[in-house]
């Protein structure tokens, strides 16, 4: 056996258009319904690539750091070369256009020297203390750069502080 549902016909035109505007009213509140729907997941999809447009940054940048941070040890023979030189001739000032174009190169591309300044733990490691007339904590020597890439601490700067 089949349920049949039965639907009683008005009679009046009345009570058809009051169906039909009834039925408008649900078709709009439908339609605003699925616009809201499309404009939420409109703007999650944007918040979405930007937030892997920003993780494939950071991971660039993190490489970037891996590699320039590898790059410092030679900054530092270079910087060695350059002081312990007896002769100022054209092979010395070659060398030192090398390093000047190298430090300059990092310098393009984000990389700074981490200042004596003060000493700060999370840019300064203190190799050696020693007593001073200066105030406890005030860096006295500089035994390693430091550097940093932008916001991140590529390698602390060895320092020698007065104790």
């Amino acid at each position: 056996m089949s349920a049949k549902t039965t639907h009683k016909k008005s009679g009046t035109k009345a009570d058809a258009s009051v169906t039909q505007e009834e039925t408008k009213r649900e078709v709009r509140a439908k339609h605003q319904d699925l616009r809201e729907q499309l404009q939420r997941l409109q703007a999650e999809f944007e918040n979405y690539q930007k937030r892997v447009e920003k993780e494939r940054e950071e991971r660039a940048q993190y490489a970037a750091g891996a590699f320039i941070a590898k790059l410092l040890p030679l900054l530092d023979s270079f910087e060695l070369a350059l002081k312990n030189a007896v002769e100022k001739d054209a092979f010395y000032q070659g060398i030192e256009m090398i390093y000047a174009q190298l430090k300059s190169l990092l310098e393009d591309n984000g990389v700074t020297e981490i200042g004596a300044g003060s000493f700060n733990p999370v840019l300064h490691e203190a190799m050696l203390t020693e007593a001073s007339k200066e105030p406890k904590g005030t860096i006295l020597d500089v035994l390693q750069k430091g550097y940093k890439l932008k916001d991140r601490v590529l390698r602390t700067a060895k320092v020698k502080i007065a104790k």
